[in-house]
């Protein structure tokens, strides 16, 4: 049974960006029915995904960024908690 909805906003570190990460992150987030959005940082090197769900999904879902793609190198995904805010009507990977 699902628990109440949680936020996460998660930093994926590594070979993220041009690799299809934003696409990755927005098939398994679809998959998982988890709502939010990714997009590429400034530095060339990070992906901020936020993320609403209930936490077993949103755990389920950062150990899936952990993965990434085949042609990503995570290093690693930094994430934290906060109340959810349902702005998100699904998933979106920002350009």
């Amino acid at each position: 049974m699902p628990g109440r909805t949680r936020r996460i906003v998660a930093r994926a570190t590594g070979r993220v960006q041009g690799v299809g990460y934003r696409a990755f992150a927005a098939d398994e987030a679809v998959r998982l029915l988890v709502t939010g959005s990714a997009r590429n940082l400034d530095d060339g090197a990070t992906v901020e995904v936020i993320a609403e769900g209930d936490e077993p999904t949103l755990r389920t879902f950062v150990e899936r960024l952990r993965e990434g793609p085949a042609l990503a190198r995570v290093d690693g995904v930094r994430f934290r908690w906060e109340d959810a805010t349902g702005e998100y009507p699904g998933f979106e990977a920002i350009i």
